[in-house]
């Protein structure tokens, strides 16, 4: 399989970036297609050239570090799979792909394909921890927990921070990655002593970041790898809400 790349090479967040052209000659269909661009880069490397950058750590579709745009897409074509997941057999022979990074303002370019995505650590950090004693492995049943609620708590809990959902917005809102953060410990009992506090301090630090705002599109939770549903930014949006109003009455009742 030969296919040819078009990839955005940029060498510094200072630095002006362009798209280049790269052939990717005699690809394995069974590659992975961080494999292929290993193979792109030793052939770059062996001719004296500056190899393609870009982020990956367990390359099992757990870490969320190895996301970039495909044709458009975040994570390409196929739906519900990182970087590292998607394989070449995928694309067809002859295949015109074009590789940029993640689109947003709280997500700068560091080089070619790789973004700063701290933002989300500070988003993460601005929540806060529980209070909750954390102690041994509890049993199963000590802490009795309807099914539908604990299934909608790990199905957020699965958000693996790649960004793909800032990236597919139009907005560049990052309003699945919070809603995601917010529901999974607010669904829960040991969540509840900070749910108020975590869902205020996470939303004034993604205004803080200079993400857009969420205007119902859901091409978040279409790119999104884990397949994290829209319902977790209606559960922040209620969370945020409660809680404003719960500060302000305080806030009055104090006289402030």
């Amino acid at each position: 399989m030969n296919l040819t790349l078009h990839v955005w090479r940029q060498k510094n967040s200072g630095a002006p970036g362009s798209m280049e052209r790269y052939a990717a000659n005699d690809v394995n269909p069974d590659m992975s297609f961080l494999e292929m661009l290993d193979v792109v880069n030793e052939g770059l490397i062996t001719a004296g050239k500056e190899p393609i950058a870009f982020e990956h750590d367990c390359r099992e579709g757990i870490c969320g570090s190895c996301g970039f745009v495909i044709n458009g897409i975040p994570h390409g074509p196929n739906k519900g799979t990182t970087v590292c997941q998607l394989h070449m057999r995928y694309f067809k022979d002859g295949d015109e792909l074009f590789l940029e990074p993640w689109r947003a303002k709280a997500f700068p370019v560091m080089k070619d394909l790789v973004v700063d995505r701290s933002a989300f650590d500070r988003i993460i950090a601005s929540g806060g921890y529980i209070t909750a004693r954390t102690g041994s492995t509890q049993d199963a049943n000590t802490i009795p927990i309807p099914k539908g609620v604990a299934d909608s708590a790990m199905d957020a809990a699965a958000c693996i921070g790649c960004g793909a959902c800032v990236a597919a917005c139009p907005n560049a809102a990052a309003a699945l990655f919070t809603g995601a953060k917010i529901s999974h410990l607010g669904l829960l009992p040991q969540g509840q002593a900070e749910r108020d506090r975590r869902a205020l301090g996470m939303v004034a630090q993604v205004n803080a970041e200079m993400f857009g705002a969420c205007t119902n599109v859901a091409e978040c939770e279409a790119v999104c790898p884990k397949g994290i549903s829209v319902e977790v930014i209606a559960r922040m949006n209620a969370d945020y809400l409660k809680a404003s109003w719960k500060d302000r009455g305080a806030r009055k009742e104090s006289g402030e």
